[in-house]
Formats: structure tokens, sequence, C-alpha cells
């Protein structure tokens, strides 16, 4: 009996029920800042699911789904679950979704149209933010070499790997 309340407790901090069905909550170590930016993420990605829907444009529902993926496994979501001791493999999926979906986001929305690495390892990597900034750069200089991304420091395009000191993100042009 006790076991199954613990279990059930456990749920309703990582879980929460709207008609029936069970949905995993966002993580709440999130900064709520960063929190807020990506549930406008989530947002915008699902407003462009429905416009895409009802512009029979499955090309752009398509990529308007992988948004909202994105959004979802950055918020923590969907993916390893974020209570539990995660894989570098997972950690390395969630870091990718964060920058597409900040980065998207941004562009779309406000004047700063790029992203500190930092924001993505304080979303990974909550009180150990830090530890995890070795991984945030690593997974972008993949995106960078996949053409999803640019890096930028001063304003000028710069290789991953040759930058030092505090960089940027950026959508490629």
């Amino acid at each position: 009996m006790a076991a199954s309340r613990r279990r059930a407790q456990a749920s309703e901090a990582t879980h929460l029920v709207i008609d029936g069905r069970r949905w995993r909550k966002s993580d709440p170590s999130i900064p709520e800042k960063l929190r807020s930016e990506l549930v406008h993420a989530l947002m915008d990605a699902r407003r462009a699911v429905l416009a895409a829907k009802r512009a029979a444009d499955p090309v752009a529902e398509k990529a308007a789904r992988a948004r909202v993926q994105d959004a979802k496994l950055a918020l923590g979501e969907r993916g390893e679950p974020y209570w539990e001791e995660r894989s570098e493999a997972g950690q390395r999926k969630r870091a990718a979704a964060t920058m597409r979906a900040l980065l998207v986001h941004r562009a779309a929305g406000s004047g700063n149209s790029t992203i500190c690495p930092s924001d993505v390892a304080r979303i990974i990597g909550v009180e150990t933010w830090r530890e995890s900034m070795a991984l945030v750069r690593e997974v972008a200089g993949e995106l960078v070499a996949r053409g999803q991304m640019r890096v930028l420091q001063r304003g000028r395009e710069v290789a991953i790997d040759q930058a030092r000191g505090p960089i940027r993100l950026a959508l490629p042009r």
C-alpha cells in the first residue's frame, strides 16, 4: 500500500490528468523566464500546425510538428524523464531541441535572434548548468556542421572550435 501511495505522489509531481489522459508536466527546474519563452515557442508551433492543416500544406505541417516536438523536448515534456538520471544521448537530444526551439522563437518575434549557450545549459543542466556547457558547445558544433546554425563572436561568424570566450548561436542565413 505504501509503495503504491509513493508512486501516486511521484506521479502527481510529474504528471497531470486532463480529461482522463495523463500528461507529463514541464521540468519545474527550468528558470521561469526561459520556461515562459519555451511555452510561447510551443504555442507558436501549435498555431503553425493548425495554419498548415487549414492551408492543406503537408510540408509546412511537418515543419511545424517538428517545432512542437523541439519545444516539448526542451520543456522536458517528452524524451527522457527529467526526474530520473539522464543519459548523455538524452541530454544531447534535449540540448539540440532547446537550441532549435529558442532560435526559431527568437527569430520570429524578438529583436534578438541569437541565443547564449548558457541559456541552453540552464534548461538542460539546471543547478549544474556550468557542467553542461561543454556538452552544449559540442552539440552546437554538430548543428553547425549540419548547417542548422551559426556561431557568432562579437557579431562575426566564427568556427566553434576556434572560439574562445563568449559566443552566441544564430540560425543560418
